[in-house]
C-alpha cells in the first residue's frame, strides 16, 4: 500500500541535499525502536515533488507531495497514525494531508518510472563498486536485490522475473547523490520489469536496487 502526501509550504530555504532530512523524518513515524533501522528495508519512498529552485535552495510555495510504500500494510497504518500525532517534518513543511493508495493491479504494466533515483552497489576485493544503466549486469542486479526481499517477506520465487533499464528512454543520466557526506551516484532511467503480478507489485512498494530505506529506488 502507498501513503500520497502532501505538504504545506516551507518557510525556510530547503537544502538541495535534504534526502538525510526526509529520511529522519520517516524514522521519526516508525518510532524509535522501529525493526527497518540497520535492516532490509521492505519499503520505499520518493524524493518531493512540486520543488522549485532559488537562489540558495529550493522552495515549495504551494507545498510539496512525496509518496511512502509498504510491504507490510500493518507498518503503512502505524506510520499514518505517528503522521496524524506529529504532522511536522523540516524547513516549515507539515504533512497537510495523506491518501491511501491500494496496490494497484499490474498484471498489464511493464514500464515504471522512478519517484527517485536507482542505487546499485556491491561490495568488491574491500571495495564499493556502484553500477549503472549501461552496465550489461545492472538488471541482474536489481533482480537479484529484489529476489533476496521476496524471500525475507516469504513470497514464493518467480523464474519469469526480469528487469531492465529502458534504454530507449532519451533522457537518461546518472546523478551524484550525496548522503551522510558519502558520495553515491545513481540511475535516472525508468525501468521494464517482467513477471508475475504479485512479483511487480512486491517491486512497486519496496522499490529498485539498494539503499530504498534511505530514498532510493522508489518506483511508480
Amino acid at each position: 500500500m502507498r501513503l500520497n502526501i502532501k505538504t504545506t509550504p516551507n518557510s525556510l530555504i530547503i537544502p538541495y541535499n535534504y534526502q538525510q532530512k526526509l529520511t529522519g523524518v520517516l524514522h521519526k513515524w516508525l518510532g524509535e525502536n522501529n525493526q527497518e533501522h540497520g535492516e532490509v528495508s521492505l519499503y520505499s519512498f520518493s524524493w518531493l515533488r512540486n520543488m522549485q529552485v532559488s537562489e540558495n535552495g529550493l522552495i515549495c510555495p504551494k507545498g510539496a507531495s512525496f509518496f511512502l510504500s509498504f510491504y507490510d500494510t500493518q507498518r503503512l497504518k502505524d506510520v499514518l497514525a505517528n503522521i496524524r500525532k506529529e504532522p511536522e517534518m523540516f524547513c516549515g513543511m507539515s504533512v497537510k494531508d495523506v491518501v491511501i493508495e491500494d496496490t494497484p493491479d499490474l498484471t498489464q504494466q511493464e514500464q515504471f518510472n522512478l519517484g527517485s533515483p536507482i542505487l546499485i552497489k556491491r561490495k568488491e576485493n574491500d571495495k564499493i563498486a556502484e553500477f549503472y544503466y549501461d552496465n550489461s549486469i545492472s538488471g541482474k542486479l536489481l533482480e537479484e536485490t529484489l529476489r533476496t526481499k521476496m524471500r525475507l517477506a516469504g513470497i514464493p520465487d518467480d523464474d519469469t522475473l526480469s528487469i531492465a533499464f529502458d534504454l530507449n528512454y532519451t533522457k537518461k543520466k546518472t546523478k551524484l547523490v550525496w548522503y551522510d557526506n558519502i558520495s553515491n551516484k545513481a540511475n535516472m532511467c525508468p525501468v521494464i520489469i517482467k513477471g508475475r503480478n504479485q512479483t511487480k507489485q512486491f517491486a512497486w512498494n519496496v522499490g529498485l536496487g539498494n539503499c530504498t530505506g534511505i530514498g532510493f529506488g522508489s518506483i511508480y
